[in-house]
């Protein structure tokens, strides 16, 4: 009997956080074949997982750069694509803001080539980021309105609207996932919660920009996964955008007290200047879709997510 086609998958920025863990769970049941492409400027080959050659490939690629990733495409015919490479980091994006307004061409590069190869559907990696501060609470992918100026932000408002443009030329679907804050093993220390944690262990001091008072919710990294790959197979969101993170609210300074507490740390808390731009006051998902698509199991708690981290002992791959 022959054995059914395995459907080929392109993941951009797979070397990363959240993409590496996207890989690891396509490669479970062996009905991919999975390309990551990435630049590795914040990604690691060593957070991909060990798979033979007829199902995982990585290759070096700037998808800002048309010659690296049409090469790519061409190549070979993909049916699916997670478009998931972007710079990432406040502080870097901050710094670097015309070079994440590159991240741009890439859009165009991955959407273009998409309708040339017959892609069927690309998966987006947004932001809560575009959301800016806070007009309504929870913030709603249908009402609330996209309002902050700052680059990384932009940018992943700009992405979502190639994928609808690029739909309604040429029927290309799309799926929309706007991240919440997600934290897990393997994350960089460019992330508050892998930041803090790793500041605890080490009893250094915890610095909480102004008064910490600003809040944010997290999303374990197992939810995260699920829930995009859940609608991935079960065409759950077609053509549409989900929030995709969790809905209680914490402060800041709050997390910092937390996860002292949970490590038994010596570290002490420090104010220090308020960002200039990006750190918003509030931030929560109305993630109904997100809760629906986890196929009846709740979404981690925070405590029992930062009990799994310092279980599992993991994060930097420098640390």
């Amino acid at each position: 009997m022959t054995a059914p086609k395995k459907h080929n998958i392109l993941v951009t920025g797979g070397a990363g956080f959240i993409g590496s863990y996207l890989v690891e769970r396509l490669l479970r049941d062996g009905r991919y074949f999975i390309l990551v492409a990435d630049d590795l400027s914040t990604g690691d080959t060593r957070k991909l997982p060990q798979a033979s050659e007829d199902c995982l490939q990585f290759v070096h690629c700037n998808v800002n750069k048309y010659e690296e990733i049409a090469a790519i495409m061409h190549a070979r015919s993909f049916d699916y694509v997670f478009h998931y490479a972007a710079m990432v980091g406040v502080l870097r994006t901050q710094q670097h803001p015309l070079q994440v307004l590159e991240d741009i061409e890439g859009f165009k590069h991955v959407c273009s080539l998409a309708v040339e190869t017959h892609v069927k559907r690309i998966f987006f990696s947004s932001s809560s980021e575009i959301y800016g501060e806070p007009f309504e609470m929870p913030q709603n992918v249908r009402t609330t309105p996209l309002n902050s100026r700052v680059p990384y932000a932009i940018v992943k408002n700009v992405g979502e609207a190639f994928l609808r443009s690029y739909h309604q030329e040429f029927g290309l679907e799309y799926a929309i996932f706007r991240f919440f804050n997600t934290y897990g093993p393997r994350q960089s220390m460019d992330f508050v919660m892998s930041k803090f944690i790793i500041k605890a262990l080490r009893g250094e001091n915890i610095e909480v920009y102004g008064d910490g008072l600003q809040t944010r919710t997290f999303c374990y990294i197992d939810d995260n996964i699920d829930a995009c790959v859940n609608a991935f197979e079960h065409n759950l969101l077609v053509n549409d955008v989900a929030n995709i993170g969790g809905n209680k609210e914490i402060t800041i300074l709050h997390l910092a007290q937390t996860i002292i507490e949970k490590t038994k740390s010596k570290s002490k808390i420090v104010h220090v200047a308020p960002l200039k731009d990006g750190d918003m006051s509030r931030r929560c998902p109305e993630n109904t879709f997100m809760r629906e698509v986890l196929l009846g199991r709740p979404p981690v708690e925070l405590e029992q997510g930062i009990e799994r981290l310092l279980k599992i002992g993991l994060f930097d791959l420098n640390v």
